[in-house]
């Protein structure tokens, strides 16, 4: 898993909510967005914008887009609601992952980039009964 091969690195930033799944990838400085996927884009459903399956299309579609822009390989960099919100990553992080290893891009670094408050504000109430 070295750099030193002349392919070309991204970073695929995976936002997974328990709502929808949102894909961007950009170079390596994150500075130029070279595509972007949401779960929006490939289901129907609302409810179904953050299944497994919503996941796999996206990544499907942007590993295509990706490897047309000439990039070899991807550094995943997961994201859950996190702040005063769920910390976990939701159903479509590991469906994206899995499904952009598939596609045949190599995997470089996965690293969980949800933010955590070191006492932040005061959590939700908790609705439920």
């Amino acid at each position: 898993m070295s750099e030193s091969n002349d392919g070309k690195w991204g970073i695929a930033h995976v936002y997974a909510s328990f709502n929808n799944t949102i894909i961007t990838v950009t170079d390596v400085t994150g500075a130029e967005t070279i595509v972007k996927s949401s779960g929006g884009t490939v289901v129907k459903q609302n409810r179904d914008e953050a299944s497994p399956y919503a996941a796999m299309q996206m990544a499907e579609a942007v590993a295509d887009e990706i490897k047309a822009a000439g990039i070899d390989g991807l550094h995943v960099r997961v994201r859950g609601p996190g702040g005063n919100l769920n910390k976990s990553p939701g159903p479509g992080a590991q469906a994206t992952i899995r499904a952009l290893a598939r596609a045949g891009l190599e995997i470089g670094r996965i690293e969980d980039v949800t933010p955590i408050p070191h006492d932040g504000t005061r959590a939700p109430k908790n609705s439920g009964f």
